[in-house]
């Protein structure tokens, strides 16, 4: 057995029971980490951190009141050496990096927690970071496409929202023709087929938000 005081001490954050019920089954099963606490949301993971001081953080990244990057920033910047690994469904690799740039040491899908998560604790209490494959993945897929301009997110996130090319051009007092323009400009970028596929790419690489 390994000593008390030199188990990895892990933090749970995330708004669904179950899966923190699933998590601490996990953790329980391996000798050489315990749970110490477990949060709901953004703002209940900073306190506990605090009172806690765990050694790895597991972050559920979309969550109400505040979100799992927003909580990271928080507590990386009170605590500089936090080493928190981000936990999602989404495989969007702009929210990957926007994680990653807030400090995450690691970012897990949750349909790979029975497979990867004690190892990913383990390699972020060592120091490494810990990415699932899919994400390393989207991520270089998403290098190689042509960024979306600013303007051209704001129309992407229209079109989302269900808006014709005439109510975006109102919406956003421009031609019928500009937006025409850069709709294709984005079915382009994206390697969409149509206004819909673009929506979807747009949601599924976290470009635009749902």
């Amino acid at each position: 057995m390994t000593d008390e005081h030199t188990r990895i001490r892990v933090l749970a954050v995330d708004d669904h029971p179950l899966l923190r019920e699933g998590i601490a089954g996990l953790i329980a099963d391996e000798s050489d980490m315990t749970l110490v606490a477990e949060a709901a949301n953004g703002r209940e993971a900073i306190e506990q951190f605090r009172a806690h001081r765990p050694d790895v953080t597991l972050m559920d990244l979309m969550m109400p009141e505040m979100n799992g990057v927003e909580a990271t920033m928080a507590i990386r910047a009170e605590f500089p050496d936090a080493r928190i690994v981000v936990l999602t469904t989404y495989t969007g690799d702009v929210q990957a990096a926007r994680a990653l740039n807030a400090g995450a040491s690691g970012y897990l899908l949750k349909n790979s927690l029975r497979t990867q998560l004690i190892s990913a604790i383990r390699a972020v209490h060592a120091g490494r970071k810990a990415v699932s494959a899919d994400i390393t993945i989207a991520m270089a897929q998403h290098a190689a496409q042509d960024a979306l301009s600013p303007s051209e997110i704001r129309v992407l996130r229209l079109i989302a929202g269900g808006l014709s090319n005439k109510e975006i051009a109102a919406k956003l007092a421009v031609t019928e023709e500009a937006v025409k323009g850069q709709v294709k400009n984005i079915l382009s970028k994206l390697g969409a087929n149509d206004r819909t596929h673009a929506a979807v790419i747009g949601l599924r690489n976290g470009i635009i938000d749902a």
